[in-house]
């Protein structure tokens, strides 16, 4: 292949051109070798954010992406291979407790999960809220604890989709995130190189997703199984409203707690239902269950114990306490709790969710920046959710604070999130729509 001149690839994308995939492999050599200099890469980003990508192009750059690191092998594990993966939302814990289910039920699930950046909360930064656990740690470490307990949750490390990592933090910087071609590229090549057979994705949409619309994240959805597919692996999306916050609460251990109360049998019924509506999506996929079927295993796992004992083996292995299962008062808690009253009576008509989230990172329990610590024990917990009644006076949220001092910043905040009406409002379903 003769020499390209990286500029003109650049423009050529600048201009409208669709790139071959061999041009879109030699850009992502070029940046891993060090010819193609970040601002570079940037202008290619604000290019394809600007002309898009046909379906090939975004095949093609997902595929380099992959190769530009390593791909773990998981071959020797006989059981069916599924991940799932959300694209963000505010009080999403739902791997928590979906991945020691799926578990249970017979699959295994490596999963490779991220933190929380922006107004959406992290896996990782939940899961290092129980004492001890380690996300961080090597490829022969992840494939033994899959292989023995069945599930292995940690961090992408430096050699999966390298050229993933250096993208993303130029798109953060560049106003480029929100392209769909380059969302489809970065959350497939780092699932791709789990080893994975099929994988499963939650695509929240509204107030409190980054896709607003239902149109976008349609868009979004079937790029995302399309380009899945192309690779040879089982993969569909599952549409999930996000306008409010999934569950009772914003925050690492008071969300951990959340998923943990599920495994016990409890939980709200929201995150109840999208743990069950996924992981009987990753039943279909590796055992060939109806929805019915697949349910009923779920149900069956979580009656059983067995999810919660999976999970307390899958924390031993990581080195965390697994007495947090049965036992809460083990996980990061404040000493404070402090209510946030409604101004008025009436019914809760709508809850905004990136309000909540945002005022969550402003209280330490998420990051504006990727290098920022977050306090696993501060959030907020919700008292009332959209349809709710509520008296002038009760309370609609609690605060999980350091100090009382601190409840006045964010009382305001909280208060104002909840939109409070004189008529009930029905609530839409929480899964819109599944794509295949």
């Amino acid at each position: 292949m003769l020499q390209m001149n990286l500029v003109e690839l650049i423009a050529k994308k600048r201009d409208g051109g669709e790139l071959s995939d061999g041009e879109i492999r030699e850009l992502i050599r070029a940046l891993g070798d060090g010819r193609l200099a970040d601002y570079q890469m940037s202008a290619f980003c604000m290019a394809v954010f600007f002309r898009g990508m046909t379906s090939a192009e975004t095949v093609a750059l997902t595929r380099a992406m992959l190769e530009s690191g390593d791909v773990v092998e998981l071959g020797h594990i006989a059981k069916f291979k599924v991940d799932k993966h959300s694209t963000g939302g505010v009080g999403d814990k739902i791997s928590l407790c979906l991945a020691p289910l799926v578990a249970a039920c017979g699959l295994a699930v490596p999963m490779i999960s991220g933190r929380g950046l922006g107004h959406t909360g992290g896996t990782l930064d939940k899961l290092e809220a129980i004492p001890g656990f380690r996300v961080e740690l090597d490829m022969e470490q992840y494939r033994r604890i899959v292989e023995e307990v069945g599930v292995c949750m940690i961090g992408q490390t430096s050699r999966l989709a390298p050229a993933d990592r250096r993208i993303y933090a130029l798109r953060d910087v560049t106003a480029t995130v929100e392209s769909i071609p380059l969302i489809v590229a970065s959350i497939l090549s780092k699932k791709l190189a789990e080893g994975i057979d099929g994988l499963v994705l939650d695509v929240k949409v509204g107030r409190g997703a980054f896709m607003k619309t239902l149109a976008d994240a349609q868009t979004l959805a079937r790029a995302l199984v399309r380009v899945g597919q192309d690779a040879g692996k089982r993969v569909s999306a599952l549409l999930t409203a996000m306008d409010e916050p999934l569950g009772l609460t914003i925050g690492n251990a008071i969300e951990t707690r959340e998923a943990l109360e599920v495994l016990r049998g409890t939980g709200p019924a929201d995150v109840v239902e999208c743990t069950l509506a996924l992981g009987a999506e990753m039943l279909r996929h590796g055992l060939g269950l109806g929805d019915n079927d697949a349910r009923q295993a779920l149900q069956a796992a979580i009656a059983s114990g067995e999810g919660a004992r999976v999970m307390e083996r899958m924390i031993e292995a990581q080195g965390g306490d697994p007495r947090v299962v049965g036992d809460f008062r083990r996980l990061p808690s404040t000493v404070e709790r402090l209510p946030v009253f409604a101004p008025q009576a009436g019914y809760v008509t709508g809850i905004d969710a990136l309000e909540l989230g945002l005022t969550a990172v402003g209280m330490g329990a998420g990051r504006t920046r990727a290098e920022q610590p977050v306090d696993h024990a501060v959030g907020i917990e919700l008292a009332k959710k959209s349809g709710d009644r509520v008296e002038s006076g009760e309370p609609l949220a609690w605060l999980h604070v350091r100090s009382s001092s601190d409840a006045p910043r964010w009382s305001d905040r909280v208060a104002a999130a909840f939109a409070i009406g004189e008529t009930k409002v029905a609530k839409g379903p929480l899964v819109i729509e599944t794509i295949c």
